[in-house]
């Protein structure tokens, strides 16, 4: 089969495609003919060496897939082959064929083609988690999202908004804040023109925002600490701004908060099959009415996988970066 490699730890010109052995399934397990994968922020960190896959998982980049099943491992009872179905992956995604545990594989609402089906697991499992899990977010309540013209970013705007929360979001843009603000959020930042912080208390009259969900890392710290409410909750997700900050404890203490770090792809498979479910239970259905949907900035052919890449490595993208690999 076809599929993307790393010649050597480096940019977006150490993308190669090359033919691999295709993987089989085992006992549980499905494979997937790949029709469309997505782009993460770890593929550019795996690419250039600084996150390796966990133990077992497959080298391949890609996070995500959507595609059609197409062999069934024994005892596979639950999946039919043809049937059109998207998974969260801790690796293998850029390739054409991938195998999943049955229990991980969702049935792709008939509203969404391949790639908007694609622009959802890793997305949309992440921000329910952050949101859900995590963040214990509620009706009413408020959540400051970061970096929102994501992927994750846009799916946490737009989940918060039909739990009910009062969405405070920034963005680095103009264009990207017109578009963040179109998906729901209530207040929108210009992270480069104004202070988040400053904009977060004037507009909860000094009390704070009860969530932050976090892509920065250090470099917010100081203000995350200013801005977040009695009792809120921080979750960190990314550390795009660098993983050592002063922390005061004391101001953790006596407020009642607390600091939540979140990550997928190393967690168990049992765990990944739990939160899968539960995502299909709660918030897959959010898609078929139309109260949700997948964002795609931009659709690359296989070969176009670099280009790809630098696109997201600029901080273009508003939305979910699609590769395809075949036709639907």
């Amino acid at each position: 089969m076809k599929a993307v490699v790393v010649a050597r730890p480096g940019g977006p010109e150490e993308l190669r495609i090359a033919d691999v052995p295709a993987p089989s399934p085992g006992p549980g397990e499905l494979a997937i003919d790949v029709v469309a994968t997505a782009l993460n922020r770890a593929d550019l960190l795996q690419r250039r060496g600084l996150y390796p896959p966990p133990a077992g998982a497959s080298e391949i980049l890609g996070l995500e897939c959507a595609g059609v099943v197409s062999e069934l491992g024994a005892d596979v009872a639950g999946r039919a082959l043809g049937e059109r179905v998207m998974a969260l992956l801790p690796g293998g995604g850029y390739a054409e064929r991938v195998v999943v545990p049955e229990a991980m594989a969702m049935v792709i609402p008939s509203e969404l083609d391949f790639s908007h089906a694609a622009a959802i697991p890793e997305a949309f499992l992440t921000a329910r988690e952050a949101l859900v899990s995590a963040g214990k977010l509620r009706a009413q309540e408020s959540v400051l999202v970061h970096a929102a013209a994501g992927g994750v970013g846009l799916a946490a705007v737009q989940l918060a908004r039909a739990l009910g929360a009062r969405v405070f979001a920034t963005a680095g843009s103009p264009e990207k804040c017109a578009r963040v603000r179109e998906l729901g959020a209530d207040v929108v930042v210009n992270y480069k023109l104004e202070d988040f912080a400053d904009v977060a208390l004037r507009e909860t009259s000094g009390r704070g925002v009860d969530l932050i969900l976090d892509f920065i890392g250090a470099a917010y710290m100081p203000q995350h600490a200013r801005c977040l409410a009695e009792q809120g909750r921080h979750v960190l997700i990314g550390l795009l701004g660098g993983a050592r900050a002063e922390l005061d404890l004391g101001r953790l203490l006596m407020k009642r908060q607390t600091l939540t770090g979140l990550v997928m792809r190393t967690r168990s498979t049992a765990e990944k099959i739990a939160l899968t479910r539960a995502f299909e239970r709660d918030t897959l259905p959010l898609f078929s009415d139309g109260r949700v949907k997948p964002i795609i900035d931009s659709v690359y052919p296989l070969a176009e996988i670099a280009r790809a890449h630098e696109r997201m490595e600029a901080n273009l993208n508003l939305g979910k970066i699609v590769v395809t690999l075949r036709s639907a």
